[in-house]
């Protein structure tokens, strides 16, 4: 569901920001759907990589250890790029139904606004830049 043009100038902005216009907002939602359509393909293919990685180690009778290894390895960084696109890809469907709900641009630590070149940089984002500098400091 597509919000009015008058509905896209009600979402948070800092101070010094002008309001979203619908064409900047337009511009947003059109890369979060391809980001969205991106990774769900992403998502099939490391998926069938990974099911495919797993019938091979059913099946890899006189396997060395070194083989055994390379093929645990395989699987495990299969895995971690499935997580990677599983994170970016709620990320971008929470960003687009935030937009929907009209509370897109807003700090979900602090509540305040994130900023619109922030957004319009990674559309992705869910922290004012302060905020994500303080998580960063604490991983």
């Amino acid at each position: 569901m597509n919000k009015s043009s008058d509905a896209s100038v009600s979402l948070a902005v800092r101070d010094d920001e002008s309001p979203w216009t619908a064409e900047e907002l337009a511009q947003v939602r059109d890369e979060l759907s391809a980001d969205v359509e991106r990774l769900e393909g992403e998502l099939k293919s490391i998926e069938s990589d990974i099911a495919g990685l797993i019938t091979d180690s059913s099946s890899g009778a006189g396997d060395d250890q070194a083989d055994l290894g390379t093929k645990a390895y395989d699987r495990e960084s299969e895995y971690n790029l499935a997580q990677n696109s599983r994170r970016a890809l709620e990320q971008a469907q929470r960003a687009l139904a935030r937009i929907d709900d009209g509370t897109y641009g807003i700090c979900e630590n602090c509540g305040q606004a994130i900023g619109k070149e922030r957004l319009q940089a990674f559309p992705r984002a869910t922290l004012c830049m302060q905020c994500k500098q303080q998580q960063e400091k604490r991983h």
